[in-house]
């Protein structure tokens, strides 16, 4: 039987007088898409295991405006901005944890020229320093003995140079991290980020996401490990296009430790 889930908001906290340590920014896919709200829900399951006081803003978290200001449209990221400053400023937030790195990117880099200063840092950076501290634990489990490989996210990796903390989560699964021919700063995007999420692909020879995909395959992997939920369902399209999504696994970080440690 599944666990309770809780997940308090941040408007509930304060009628509470309670003080959250930090704030879930869940995103839109984390949201809305039926595939990423799976990652949301692992990242609550290891919160409410390390007991951490936290709390989302609930229907009052809207989008960051990353994709408005990828596609060019400043003035669009600048109303979606301001509007979420007030919301998080008026709930003195001081730290954020993204399971997103599109909206870790832009709230840690791009909202403090607004106003909007805080400690941002994305999930894969959190679990780390939770199994660091001892406050949750795995074993190998059911992962023990697997191959598996991670992709890097442009927006965590080559945006912020965020390479490590995935992996050594990763490490703690005891199992084979394989690394892709084209990985850390020279790793390829999956063909989602800067808003091509949003647009058809542009005229090429081959899907950008097909071409990672094909990386990826070439180690044979048990599990392709993602910590993003756009790189998500590009590596999952992929896998789907090569028929192998009977042998390879695509989850994220986070459902890779939730899964592990039985929660």
């Amino acid at each position: 039987m599944e666990n309770q889930l809780v997940v308090p908001t941040m408007a509930e906290c304060l009628a509470k007088g309670e003080i959250p340590e930090i704030l879930f920014w869940v995103g839109c896919a984390g949201s809305f898409d039926d595939r990423a709200k799976k990652i949301s829900k692992a990242i609550v399951r290891i919160l409410n295991k390390a007991d951490v006081k936290f709390a989302v803003l609930g229907a009052e978290e809207s989008c960051t405006g990353d994709p408005a200001k990828r596609a060019g449209n400043e003035f669009l990221f600048q109303m979606q901005a301001m509007t979420n400053i007030q919301v998080l400023n008026g709930y003195e937030v001081k730290k954020i944890v993204t399971g997103c790195p599109h909206c870790f990117n832009t709230l840690k880099n791009e909202y403090p020229e607004l106003g909007g200063k805080y400690e941002v840092i994305h999930h894969t950076q959190l679990i780390q320093e939770l199994l660091n501290t001892g406050k949750i634990k795995v074993e190998g489990g059911t992962f023990s003995g697997k191959k598996i490989t991670f992709h890097d996210p442009c927006y965590l990796g080559r945006g912020n140079d965020v390479y490590e903390a995935p992996r050594e989560v990763l490490s703690k699964l005891d199992a084979e991290l394989a690394e892709m021919k084209r990985s850390r700063a020279n790793g390829l995007c999956c063909g989602a980020g800067g808003a091509q999420m949003f647009k058809e692909a542009e005229k090429g020879f081959k899907e950008v996401n097909i071409e990672r995909t094909e990386d990826a395959l070439e180690l044979k992997p048990n599990v392709i490990a993602t910590g993003c939920p756009f790189c998500m369902t590009m590596m999952r399209d992929g896998v789907k296009l090569k028929e192998q999504e009977q042998h390879i696994q695509v989850l994220d970080v986070a459902e890779l430790i939730a899964t592990a440690a039985d929660l």
